[in-house]
C-alpha cells in the first residue's frame, strides 16, 4: 500500500511575531488588583470547619487568610500560608482550584461561582515576596545534618521545614537548576517572569540551606555514603523515566517526549527560536498532554490535535484545563489510541490511531481507523520511577508499585531514609501534595534527630 500522507514535514522556528507570542505565553490568570482582592475576600462565608480547607493537601487556613486580606493585611495572609505551604504562590499559579478548594467552596455550591481562592493566595504571597523579606526566622541550630536528594517541591518544602527547625540541610539536585517540576515541567504560561527561580531565592532566605546543582544520585553522590556523613537522607526523587507508547514508528524524528519538550521550552531564552511542526498531535489525557498541546499552540502550530484513549469524563486533566486548551484552538479528540506513527524516511507526517469503546467497564478496541497528518507527536502518557542510585549499593528500598514505598510519616524501609513526592507510592502528581509529603516528613525526621523532638519554628 503506498503511503497515504506522501509530502515533506513542516517544522520551523518564529512562525509567529514577537507580540503573538508574548500573548500566548502571557499569565495565564494575572494577578488580582488589589481593589479586585478585597471584593473577592468579601465574598467568603468564612465557614466554620472549612470544606475548602478540609479539601487543601496542606491545610492552609483558607478562611483566615481571606479574613486577613479583607482586613487588609496580606503580608499577615501570606505568613499563614506560608506557614502551611512555603511554596504557595506557585501553588496558587499551578493547583487545580478546581478540583480542590474551590470545587467544594460553599458559593460554588450554591451559586457555580466560587470564592477564587486561588489568585486571593496569590495576592497575598505576591505581597510578600515583593517585601524581600522572608517571613520565618530558623530555631537555634541542632547540630543535625540532613541530606535532601531532589530540589523539586517535597526537597525544598523538606529542607525549608528542617532548616527552619535548626537543622543544617544540604540540598543535592542532578539539574543545573533547582526548582524540579516547578522549573522544567509546568507550562511557560502558568510561571511566567522567571517566577519558579524567584520562588527558590525566597525559601533560601531562611537560612541552613545549601544547594548542589549538577549532582545525581548514582553517579556523583551515593546513598550509603549520604547514610554513613549525614543524620537524615530525604529522598525526592521525582519521576525520571517516560513510557513509551508502544506504537510501530515510535523512534521517528519528530515523535518528542512532551516531558522533555516542556523543560527545553522553560529554559529556551528566545521562544521565537524554538521550532514546532505546522501540524501536532498529542498524545494523552493528564495535565502534561494539556500544557504540551496549548504551548505548541501559542508557538504557532497552525493545527494541534489532542488525542486521548479513553472519553473525556475519564481525563486527568479537569475541564477547566480542558476548557483552556480548546479555548486556545487546541482540537481535542476520544478513544483514539495510537497504533502506527507514519513516516517519510525518517521523519513523521503522521499518525494511524484506532478506535476504541468501553464494553463491560473495559477499554477494548474497535478495528477502525483513523489517521492524522502530523509532523511532530508528542507523547504524554506518563512517566516512572527510576530506582537507579537508590538501590544495588548496599541494602536497597523496597517499591511499590514501582515506587518507593513509605509509611504514614513518609519513612522508607532504609533507617534514616524518608521520601516524598512523585517517587513514592502514593504519588499524586501534584506540586501541592508533593510540599505536604516534605513538610510531614521533616517534621519527622525533626523527631528522630531531637531528644523531645518538640523543638518549635519561630
Amino acid at each position: 500500500m503506498s503511503d497515504p500522507l506522501p509530502r515533506r514535514p513542516d517544522i520551523a522556528a518564529g512562525r509567529l511575531p514577537v507580540e503573538a507570542l508574548a500573548q500566548g505565553f502571557g499569565d495565564l490568570h494575572p494577578a488580582l488588583e488589589r481593589h479586585e482582592a478585597l471584593v473577592e475576600a468579601d465574598r467568603c462565608y468564612f465557614c466554620h470547619d472549612a470544606p475548602c480547607m478540609t479539601a487543601c493537601p496542606t491545610s492552609i487556613d483558607i478562611p483566615l487568610f481571606i479574613r486577613e486580606i479583607q482586613a487588609g493585611n496580606p503580608i499577615g495572609a501570606a505568613k499563614t500560608i506560608l506557614s502551611a505551604n512555603i511554596l504557595g504562590g506557585m501553588c496558587a499559579r499551578v493547583c487545580p482550584t478546581e478540583t480542590l478548594c474551590e470545587e467544594v467552596c460553599v458559593r460554588e455550591v450554591a451559586e457555580g461561582k466560587p470564592v477564587r481562592i486561588g489568585l486571593l493566595q496569590r495576592h497575598a504571597t505576591d505581597a510578600m515576596m515583593e517585601t524581600g523579606r522572608h517571613p520565618f526566622q530558623r530555631a537555634a541550630p541542632t547540630g543535625r545534618t540532613v541530606a535532601i536528594v531532589g530540589a523539586g517541591p517535597a526537597g525544598l518544602s523538606a529542607a525549608h521545614r528542617l532548616a527552619m527547625l535548626g537543622h543544617d540541610v544540604t540540598i543535592f539536585d542532578a539539574r543545573e537548576k533547582p526548582g524540579g517540576l516547578n522549573e522544567y515541567g509546568i507550562a511557560a504560561y502558568k510561571a511566567t517572569d522567571d517566577f519558579a527561580q524567584r520562588e527558590v531565592d525566597f525559601l533560601l532566605k531562611i537560612g541552613g540551606i545549601t544547594v548542589q546543582t549538577g549532582r545525581a544520585l548514582g553517579r556523583d553522590i551515593h546513598l550509603a555514603e549520604l547514610r554513613r556523613d549525614y543524620d537524615a537522607v530525604f529522598l525526592g526523587l521525582g519521576l525520571a523515566g517516560v513510557n513509551a507508547l508502544g506504537a510501530e514508528g515510535e523512534a521517528s524524528a519528530g515523535s518528542h517526549d512532551a516531558v522533555a519538550w516542556i523543560a527545553d521550552l522553560r529554559q529556551t531564552a528566545d521562544l521565537s527560536q524554538l521550532p514546532v511542526g505546522r501540524r501536532v498531535v498529542v498524545i494523552g489525557g493528564g495535565m502534561t498532554a494539556i500544557d504540551a498541546a496549548v504551548q505548541a499552540r501559542a508557538l504557532g502550530a497552525e493545527e494541534v490535535t489532542l488525542a486521548y484513549r479513553r472519553g473525556r469524563d475519564a481525563m486527568n486533566a479537569s475541564l477547566y484545563e480542558q476548557d483552556v486548551a480548546a479555548t486556545r484552538g487546541v482540537h481535542l479528540r476520544f478513544n483514539l489510541q495510537p497504533k502506527r506513527i507514519l513516516a517519510e524516511g525518517d521523519h513523521v507526517i503522521g499518525i494511524e490511531m484506532e478506535r476504541t469503546r468501553i464494553e463491560a467497564g473495559r477499554l477494548v478496541l474497535t478495528g477502525e481507523t483513523v489517521t492524522i497528518e502530523a509532523d511532530q507527536v508528542f507523547k504524554a502518557i506518563g512517566q516512572s520511577f527510576v530506582a537507579d542510585g537508590t538501590n544495588g549499593e548496599g541494602a536497597g528500598i523496597a517499591l511499590e508499585r514501582g515506587r518507593i514505598r513509605v509509611d504514614a510519616v513518609r519513612r522508607t524501609s532504609l533507617e534514616g531514609v524518608w521520601a516524598g513526592g512523585d517517587c513514592i507510592a502514593e504519588g499524586e502528581d501534584l506540586t501541592v501534595v508533593a510540599v505536604e509529603d516534605g513538610k510531614i516528613a521533616a517534621m519527622d525526621i525533626h523527631a528522630a534527630l531531637t531528644a523531645a523532638g518538640r523543638i518549635a519554628a519561630e
